[in-house]
């Protein structure tokens, strides 16, 4: 086999379609590959495989490759090839590698076409006059980071057997760590148009004379031809009529890009397959299982081949692992020699850090058999062996309490220094956790929250809550996890845990459990303990506390102070506890009425429902100082009506759920008790979590209750539309804020409908925004308030100004989403539009006030959503005396020294100026306004 098909250096190509004089037959097989040359300019190698038919007296060559950005050039026989090896069987390997620089980023289309086939391919018409054709396309961006095309390396030739299974796998890779699929396409003969009266090789016309019900190698049914869309292996069960057969597929890349899977790029392979007549057996290939193995450690498998025939094999591997910079991957026999049945080839790899990557490396072997003459064709086998490389797990991670309720981590340096970060993982409570055998990462559902990441250099990290401090009373216990770079990606095994506790040295609030559901007459239980290591020397006892509420899972929205108690327990009333979360926390006082400290806040647990057929989905989320998944009571509890005779309004236990396994979810279709769920039924619920501090002095479980939401399965009634939609006056958003700002936010408000059927019916509101007044909207949020602030940060469509129009729909617990609000638009943005010009200013050379420009450090006065400025003085008479138009080097705000456009100095004087001035605003019909005004010129 031609190294070409094992260097790291072959190249992604891509084949562009030419129309040429038809002259010849005699290609049998290719594809292109390209390969990035320079990381300074967009310089690529592009090298074209084809296969030929050495029966035929035509050279390969001749054809047209086209690069896809509009150029294109005719392949020299003489001068553009690079290699042309003679394999015997009338089938020789013919190489081009040619470079081409692309003069922008984009995404490109190379084709190749050449005149002809070789004759008589059975499932195509006329191959002996069709043109040959492939094409391989790629992104060029560099936001996702530079770019090759997949290699493949296993020949496209292939050799097969009538009645025994066909396989093949290309054994790509790729060079950058992406990700590759698999797809079967038909062979084309020019850009879009397929080759002539195409069939699948399995195809009936190609079994005359054969039972094509009982024509796969097992005679029990119809033959198949399959590609497995992951690992890239054909099968064909089994060849029919004896004779050449071409097929096709693309081999695509993808790239995951901020958790998004991007397509870069294909390479199509138009292969041949020749199906021979004989008696021979396909051999038999024994490899290892599916593994994964830690960076630095040595991976050794023996690979046994065995032919039933007893003939002779020769057994080869393919794959990335082969090809790589740093400490590839080897195998003996290397060249592959024949060897007596049963045969071994011994694969070693000395892995290291630099092969750690998120997908498997594929590891492709093939045996093949060496039968006497009269019993050819030799057959083959492919097997795929999957070996991913994970990160080892970070070590001698410490934690150290710290005054100002600080926790201090350290860890040793990480053993892989080509990992890009540290991220580092908290939890309330420990969590035992081993992971299992090639699992990296955080567990799932293992309540860890992502607080931080550094750089991998880095060996510390103060964990001091974003500034608020961290809670008391709780036991925090954090795991490391390291993170290897794009694009091959890739995690460590997660580190072993430690824990630190915090002194409860103020109330620790362990229960916010709603008690009565109700718009007007809700309840809420609030409890706390008081803080038993509170230094009672210098905050003597007795102790009073506060208690205080706000809406939502936290901040201070509707902040106010409840009541005061020297109890530990505090029930709220005549709140809504239907639509509303409620946070609170306990404010400390001690026996001289001095503010001590408070508690952590702890919010509500929201319940939410949605319907489906059958059944309705329960979710549920609380955002508490303490932990709603321990070990210890993992169990969280379903309550529902509906259940008893008699008393279908009674809600009582139905189930469990061990959210260490299974999340905060749970899906009712009546299992529990074997009764379907009806869709004529409203079914209500409320769930009890349990949780922990992990601090052996206050109890565990901490239950809590959830609100009583009702859903009725599979609802198709959508709720009520949105109304009386406002936005915030821009110049309430502007004021005070100064020039230079940039972060612009629109504030969006609105009203459920009055009705309070549709208000109860409601989850959450979906927003949906356009720039321009006939614009297309898009979903950029949803919220379960009913105010929304739309900023620069908004991922899917960041505000670069205050201009755009908004509409709201509601969605109900089933998912069903209402009509659209009507829009609403930030008219009054046109209105805060703003551009001024002073009317005095003194060019001489004092460094005060020495050029003409627009006012912009008062906030008031300063340019707002300015696009373009023309601007042009002109003396008493009328004479144009300077001009200037901002673009490019020039700003909006002019900057004039006082000289003519000639260079010369105006005297002293009052000269009169014109300025349009075109604003970015949502009606263009007056975005441009003319200024006039006179200056005062003071030498």
């Amino acid at each position: 086999m031609s190294k070409l098909y094992r260097g790291a250096t072959l190249i992604l190509i891509v084949l562009l379609a030419g129309v040429m004089q038809v002259n010849a037959t005699h290609i049998r097989a290719g594809e292109i590959i390209v390969e990035r040359i320079s990381t300074q300019s967009l310089q690529f190698r592009i090298t074209i495989i084809g296969y030929t038919d050495t029966g035929s007296t035509v050279e390969f060559g001749g054809g047209r490759l086209e690069f896809g950005d509009g150029t294109a050039i005719d392949i020299d026989t003489d001068k553009d090839f690079s290699l042309k090896d003679d394999l015997g069987d009338e089938i020789a390997l013919n190489v081009f590698v040619i470079s081409h620089t692309y003069q922008a980023p984009g995404n490109y289309t190379l084709r190749f076409q050449e005149f002809n086939r070789n004759g008589g391919i059975l499932n195509m018409a006329n191959s002996v006059e069709t043109p040959f054709y492939v094409e391989t396309n790629i992104t060029i961006d560099p936001f996702l980071g530079l770019n090759n095309s997949p290699q493949l390396l296993i020949p496209p030739i292939d050799r097969a057997a009538t009645g025994a299974t066909f396989f093949h796998n290309p054994g790509a890779f790729d060079p950058d760590g992406d990700s590759l699929s698999y797809k079967i396409v038909n062979p084309k003969q020019d850009i879009d148009l397929e080759v002539i009266d195409y069939t699948f090789p399995n195809h009936e016309r190609h079994y005359v004379g054969f039972d094509y019900q009982t024509s796969n190698e097992a005679q029990n049914g119809p033959p198949t031809y399959t590609l497995n869309e992951i690992n890239g292996d054909m099968i064909w069960d089994a060849p029919g009529l004896a004779g050449e057969y071409n097929v096709a597929f693309i081999v695509e890349e993808w790239r995951k890009v901020g958790g998004e899977w991007i397509r870069l790029g294909y390479v199509t392979r138009d292969m041949q397959i020749i199906v021979e007549e004989t008696d021979n057996e396909r051999p038999d290939l024994l490899i290892p299982n599916d593994t994964c193995v830690v960076a630095g450690s040595l991976l050794e498998a023996t690979i046994i081949g065995e032919d039933p025939d007893g003939h002779n094999l020769t057994i080869e591997s393919f794959g990335g692992v082969y090809d790589l910079i740093s400490s590839p991957a080897t195998y003996s026999p290397n060249p592959p020699t024949e060897q007596t049945s049963p045969g071994q080839l011994n694969f070693n790899w000395q892995t290291n850090c630099n092969h750690v990557r998120e997908r498997p490396y594929e590891i492709q072997f093939k045996v093949k058999d060496s039968p006497p003459a009269l019993e050819r064709p030799a057959l083959a086998k492919f097997e795929t062996w999957n070996v991913t490389v994970i990160g080892p797990a970070p070590e001698g991670l410490t934690a150290t309490v710290r005054p100002g309720r600080e926790i201090q981590l350290n860890w040793d340096s990480y053993f892989c220094g080509n990992a890009v970060e540290m991220q580092i993982y908290r939890r309330v409570d420990s969590f035992q956790y081993v992971p299992e055998h090639c699992e990296t990462g955080i567990p799932e559902n293992g309540g860890y929250e992502l607080i931080g990441s550094v750089d991998i250099g880095n060996r510390s990290f103060l964990d001091d809550n974003n500034g608020e401090g961290l809670n008391p009373g709780a036991n925090y216990c954090y795991r490391l996890v390291a993170v290897f770079p794009l694009p091959g990606g890739g995690e460590s095994i997660v580190s072993e845990e430690i824990c630190a506790m915090l002194d409860a040295d103020a109330p620790v609030i362990t229960n916010v459990s709603i008690e009565n559901t109700g718009t007007d007459d809700g309840e809420v239980l609030v409890r706390w303990t008081p803080p038993f290591d509170v230094d009672p020397v210098q905050f003597p006892p007795p102790y009073r506390y506060e208690i205080a509420r706000a809406q939502g899972f936290d901040g201070n929205a509707g902040l106010q102070v409840l009541g005061s108690t020297t109890d530990t327990t505090f029930i709220d009333t005549g709140i809504n506890t239907r639509d509303q979360v409620f946070n609170y926390r306990i404010y400390l006082y001690d026996g001289g009425n001095t503010f001590v400290d408070s508690s952590a806040i702890a919010s509500t647990v929201r319940l939410d429902l949605q319907s489906f057929l059958g059944g309705v989905e329960l979710n549920w989320q609380a955002d508490v100082p303490w932990s709603n998944n321990i070990q210890d009571f993992p169990y969280h509890y379903i309550y529902r009506d509906q259940v008893v005779n008699g008393s279908p309004q009674q809600l009582v236990l139905i189930d469990s759920v061990n959210v260490n396994e299974r999340g905060f979810t749970y899906l009712d279709d009546g299992s529990f008790n074997n009764t379907p769920l009806s869709d004529q039924i409203e079914y209500c619920y409320f769930i009890t979590t349990s949780g922990g501090y992990g601090n052996d002095v206050i109890p565990e479980p901490l239950i809590n209750k959830s609100q009583i939401v009702c859903a009725q399965p599979n609802d198709t009634i959508p709720p009520c539309t949105p109304v009386n939609i406002t936005l915030r006056d821009c110049s309430d958003f502007l004021r005070n804020r100064p020039c230079t700002d940039d972060n612009y936010e629109n504030v969006v408000s609105w009203q459920p409908d009055g009705d309070d059927a549709c208000q109860l019916d409601v989850r959450s509101y979906n927003i949906y925004y356009s720039p321009a007044i006939d614009g297309n909207f898009v979903l950029i949020g949803n919220v379960t308030d009913t105010v929304f602030i739309h900023d620069s940060n908004n991922e899917v469509a960041g505000l670069d100004g205050l201009g755009g129009c908004y509409q709201i729909t509601s969605v109900d617990r089933s998912g069903n989403e209402s009509d659209f609000s009507d829009p609403i638009c930030v008219t009054n943005f046109d209105s805060c539009a703003y551009y001024e010009l002073p009317n005095v200013f003194t060019p001489n050379g004092d460094g005060k006030n020495d050029t003409f420009e627009a006012f912009k450090g008062i906030p008031e006065r300063c340019p707002r959503f300015v696009e373009k400025v023309v601007f042009t003085v002109y003396n008493r008479l009328g004479k144009k005396l300077f001009e200037y138009e901002s673009g490019g080097e020039n700003d909006i705000f002019i900057n004039w020294n006082g000289n003519s456009d000639s260079g010369q100095q105006l005297s002293s004087g009052i000269y009169y100026y014109e300025a349009d001035v075109t604003f970015d605003i949502l009606d263009t019909d007056f975005a441009t306004r003319k200024l006039k005004g006179w200056i005062h010129l003071v030498r």
